[in-house]
């Protein structure tokens, strides 16, 4: 049970706070109600005795939130070639409301963009995405909208940089490292 004031997430919300709990009949049918304060001055009503099977959970603290941001530092993770069945992977990772797999599409969606540009739909998804992960991280960290925006978009930036240039420039890190360091498998370096 939740109470007033209590900061939770509702996914493919994102994070709000519970404004008041409140009896209101629905369909005949008398029941208590969490009143979400979502961003954007929307606001949510979630039956209390089902809160937690739609999803409903406590923020993620601290601690949790620097796993985020490591998350955000990462390579990307493998995604499907198919953009049908990954965009229907993502999706299943983002109605989780899991915030270590909504981070992973963050990261995945930013780096794709980068790289190749996204479909209308997956730039929907990763705008949905951020605005999820953003509203828990602004309620974590005790910080700004802006605050967060700019401390995810610099951690991707940083990470794709550490990890894609390469890929970007032509230049793979194998050929450069196969180049110049002879391996077993090399006849050249098994003469010697």
């Amino acid at each position: 049970m939740y109470n007033v004031g209590d900061k939770v997430v509702y996914p493919m919300h994102g994070a709000g706070i519970i404004d008041s709990i409140e009896e209101k009949e629905v369909l005949g049918e008398k029941q208590s109600y969490y009143i979400l304060k979502m961003p954007g001055e929307v606001k949510v009503m979630v039956p209390t005795q089902t809160a937690e099977q739609h999803g409903i959970r406590n923020i993620i603290d601290k601690t949790e939130a620097e796993k985020v941001f490591n998350i955000l530092e990462q390579d990307e993770t493998e995604m499907e070639k198919n953009w049908n069945k990954r965009y229907r992977e993502n999706m299943d990772k983002m109605k989780s409301g899991n915030i270590y797999e909504i981070a992973d599409v963050v990261r995945n969606l930013s780096f794709k963009q980068k790289e190749k540009g996204l479909s209308t739909g997956e730039k929907k998804m990763l705008h949905n995405a951020k605005q999820i992960l953003v509203s828990e991280l602004v309620l974590a960290e005790h910080a700004t909208q802006d605050e967060v925006e700019e401390l995810v978009e610099n951690k991707i930036n940083t990470s794709f940089a550490m990890f894609k240039t390469e890929t970007n420039l032509g230049v793979s890190t194998e050929s450069i490292v196969n180049k110049f360091i002879p391996f077993e498998g090399n006849t050249e370096s098994n003469n010697v």
